[in-house]
């Protein structure tokens, strides 16, 4: 019975295991498993990830103010986070993993960092 890569159809030979010819087509393969239809989920996540970025630069001591000017400027979007955290008198945090932000009177915004320890 003679064995044939799934990806490119070659005949496949060495090992009796072996799914692929190359380690191309293994990672032509899996990268076409693991591909978002619609780049939903890839977009998403690069949103955060910019997010994040920004947080992380502009707090340095894991606590620190700006303004909402700057935040957008950075290209930050206040859109995308990944959880929110009320506390008992009733602010609201915004949380990109472990980076947050707080919005302040007069468009100002409070940076924090949550220890994870």
């Amino acid at each position: 019975m003679e064995r044939i890569c799934p990806e490119c159809g070659d005949k496949l030979v060495g090992r009796a295991d072996k799914k692929f010819c190359s380690d191309a087509c293994r990672n032509a393969h899996n990268n076409s498993l693991n591909k978002d239809n619609k780049n939903l989920v890839r977009n998403i996540n690069n949103r955060l990830r910019k997010n994040y970025r920004i947080l992380e630069n502009l707090n340095k001591q894991d606590k620190t103010k700006t303004t909402k000017d700057r935040l957008l400027r950075m290209g930050f979007s206040f859109e995308y986070f990944t959880s929110i955290y009320t506390t008992k008198t009733g602010s609201t945090y915004f949380y990109l993993y472990d980076q947050g932000y707080l919005p302040l009177d007069n468009d100002f915004y409070l940076l924090v960092k949550k220890d994870l320890k």
